[in-house]
């Protein structure tokens, strides 16, 4: 799989389910659930016993219910070498935790790994208690169960409206769906975009057009919920020749628009990006994925993004 940070001119022409996946299953789907944990009077010694009878890599570290660190088998190891296989875990774990939300994409998950080449993430809900663990074998097994579903489901999921044009008579038809972005609401981040993408399908558009609106249309709903004030709407129009996507919103802004274009420029706050977003690739991302991109934005008025896929020259593509 490329990398879910960056999406290249020539791997966005050819995005893949397991990629398209990866901006569609959330964290709970695919992380283990009730981990075996330690406590914080656990010895080095009884550490190494439980993860290897259970035949794990690692184990969070609680204290009274509380997450407060991670043993990995990297620290048992320096135990050992220390001689100090009877101290305490809280001698040898991690403290300096990096987490993830269960309610966050797969993709989310994939940027921290990719960014801090940590092997597992506890799994927080939205009051930061502990509810699972992640590993990349996680990812790849929900993965791996995603698309058996996706093969199961095939026939019985397969309703195209693809007559939908033919069927009406006039001088311009489209369809148009809009959607309510709330600021902050990291808990129903992707589910717009997600409903974008089916609907298209269903209106009979090809599996790569789906993909690639389905991510510009997230990366544009994830800026809705991370750089606005109140938030904003999207707006899909789908006509017989062409989809255009709209993000807009009622502030602040984007004060400089070619710099906001740089791969890894970000003006997330520190809080946002500790939780896994504000790569800084959502602009850049979207302009790999359309053929056209209009940005208009004022202190004033806020911004709109302007996304165009050309469905004539797209069928001549897939």
């Amino acid at each position: 799989m490329s990398d879910p940070g960056n999406l290249s001119d020539s791997s966005a022409k050819r995005i893949t389910r397991v990629e398209e996946l990866a901006y569609e299953l959330t964290i709970a789907e695919v992380m283990t659930r009730n981990p075996i944990t330690l406590d914080i009077n656990t010895s080095m010694r009884e550490a190494l016993d439980l993860i290897g009878k259970n035949k794990i890599s690692g184990a969070p570290v609680t204290s009274n219910g509380k997450l407060i660190g991670i043993l990995s088998t990297e620290d048992l190891i320096r135990s050992l070498r220390d001689g100090r296989i009877d101290r305490k875990v809280t001698v040898y774990m991690t403290q300096n935790l990096i987490t993830i939300h269960e309610y966050d994409q797969v993709v989310e998950a994939l940027k921290v790994f990719s960014k801090t080449k940590v092997g597992r993430l506890p799994v927080v809900d939205a009051n930061n208690k502990l509810v699972g663990i992640l590993t990349k074998g996680d990812i790849s097994n929900g993965l791996l169960n995603a698309l058996q579903r996706d093969l199961e489901a095939e026939e019985l999921i397969r309703y195209r409206a693809s007559h939908l044009f033919e069927d009406i008579v006039s001088d311009r038809t489209s369809l148009i769906l809009r959607y309510a972005i709330k600021k902050d609401d990291f808990l129903h981040g992707g589910a717009a975009s997600n409903r974008i993408k089916k609907a298209l399908l269903r209106l009979g558009a090809s599996k790569q057009i789906a993909r690639k609106c389905g991510i510009a249309v997230y990366e544009a709903e994830m800026n809705l919920i991370i750089h606005t004030n109140h938030g904003g709407f999207l707006r899909v129009e789908v006509e017989q020749n062409k989809i255009v996507m709209e993000a807009y919103d009622d502030g602040p802004g984007i004060p400089d628009i070619e710099k906001a274009m740089t791969p890894g420029f970000s003006t997330a706050s520190h809080e946002v990006r500790n939780m896994g977003f504000g790569a800084g690739m959502g602009l850049v991302n979207i302009n790999n994925c359309v053929d056209e991109m209009i940005i208009k934005s004022s202190k004033e008025v806020g911004t709109n993004v302007y996304m165009i896929i050309n469905l004539d020259k797209a069928a001549t593509q897939d």
